[in-house]
């Protein structure tokens, strides 16, 4: 018996660390690593900031465990059977998620196409129009002849920019160490509490359009108990290096902004500070490449989602039908990314979040709770009158 159970506990574990590294790996990317998304969530609400992080990412987490438990638990095939059976008897609503769903894969990638627009300004001195176009024409090749290859790459992007984006936060708090213990030694500012408790749940809100992958990988998981465990391995990852940012920017705010577009990528800002020209090269290069990858894998799989339905269907051959779709999403990702990454995190993600909020994250703390409790007590219930039997 104890043989069995170390052997089982040598399967469980890999597993569970492997889906803790997924949810890890979508949240630890390019987006958090420019330090935006980070700086209009927690910065701004000051003292509350690393709190409401640090509860952001436990309610992250909480969900997805519960998303895990439904699927796994009912033997689901598609995250449109797990919100159906989550707004059961009202089970249209799924269609809610379906188009939160799109928006934020759109947002993904016009933050991308925005982020790298950036970065390709800053260097080569050009107008962000322009560089938002060679951004696109870059991103459309590569979706067309080269995206097998960048989604294979983009684990080992992902890896790289949030060490180089790690050793900006360790080094940037060193320098800073003695204007961020004057903001935790002032206290809070308690008028800023309302706004941290909005900004915790919205920014859980617009993270769990993570739920269709987390699911997916999830499958691994045997047990509600296996779920559990894999969660709290990815609140503890998520939660250091997202705490590590924003601690890092509380303490170079004042610098990044009284730069021009200095907030745009905060975490570049704070990198040219800091005296490290391999750093600075590091980082131009690792979210570079980061953000193509994202917004390549995004795109090919919203163009492989949508090639299937009928009104594309006449399109017999299947590369020209992958074309026109990759161009069709590249073109309205790149129009929304002309508003600027700030724009798109602030409005786009951020209108994301409070459906996630109402529609997501609440369903899931009550309703799902309650339905999974549920099933596990009639589980256990029929167990125990089959041993008694």
């Amino acid at each position: 018996m104890e043989q069995q159970k170390a052997k089982l506990a040598k399967v469980v574990w890999p597993a569970t660390l492997t889906v803790a590294s997924v949810l890890f790996g979508w949240h630890a990317g390019g987006g958090f690593a420019t330090g935006n998304q980070a700086n209009q969530f927690y910065v701004i609400t000051g003292w509350f900031g690393p709190l409401s992080a640090l509860l952001a990412l436990l309610l992250l987490t909480l969900v997805v465990r519960e998303a895990m438990i439904m699927y796994n638990r009912n033997h689901m095939t598609s995250y449109k059977q797990l919100f159906e059976t989550l707004y059961h008897p009202f089970d249209k609503l799924e269609l809610v998620f379906e188009v939160y769903f799109y928006i934020m894969i759109l947002m993904a990638i016009s933050a991308s196409i925005a982020g790298s627009g950036q970065l390709l300004q800053d260097i080569a001195s050009i107008s962000y129009p322009v560089a938002v176009s060679v951004v696109g024409v870059v991103l459309l090749v590569l979706t067309m002849f080269g995206a097998e290859l960048v989604r294979k790459a983009s684990t080992i992007m992902t890896a790289l920019i949030l060490v180089t984006a790690v050793c900006i936060f360790i080094i940037g708090i060193t320098q800073k160490k003695d204007v961020i213990v004057q903001i935790f030694q002032a206290g809070p500012t308690w008028r800023h509490l309302p706004l941290a408790i909005l900004k915790t749940f919205q920014y859980a809100g617009f993270q769990c359009a993570a739920i269709p992958t987390m699911i997916a990988v999830g499958t691994v998981l045997a047990t509600p108990k296996d779920s559990k465990k894999s969660m709290w391995i990815a609140f503890a990852l998520s939660s250091l290096v997202l705490c590590l940012s924003v601690v890092m920017l509380l303490g170079w705010s004042a610098v990044y902004g009284a730069v021009e577009g200095g907030s745009t990528i905060p975490t570049l800002t704070v990198a040219k500070q800091l005296g490290s020209p391999l750093l600075i090269i590091a980082y131009y290069v690792c979210l570079f490449l980061c953000f193509v990858s994202t917004a390549v894998a995004a795109i090919f799989g919203v163009a492989g989602r949508f090639s299937g339905i009928k009104a594309f269907s006449r399109i017999r051959n299947e590369k020209t039908r992958s074309a026109l779709l990759s161009s069709a999403v590249m073109l309205i990702s790149m129009g929304v990314s002309l508003v600027g990454l700030t724009n798109i995190i602030k409005y786009g993600y951020g209108y994301c979040g409070y459906v996630g909020i109402a529609f997501i994250v609440i369903p899931f703390l009550t309703v799902g709770v309650y339905k999974n409790r549920k099933a596990e007590k009639a589980v256990r219930m029929a167990d125990e009158a089959q041993h008694g039997a």
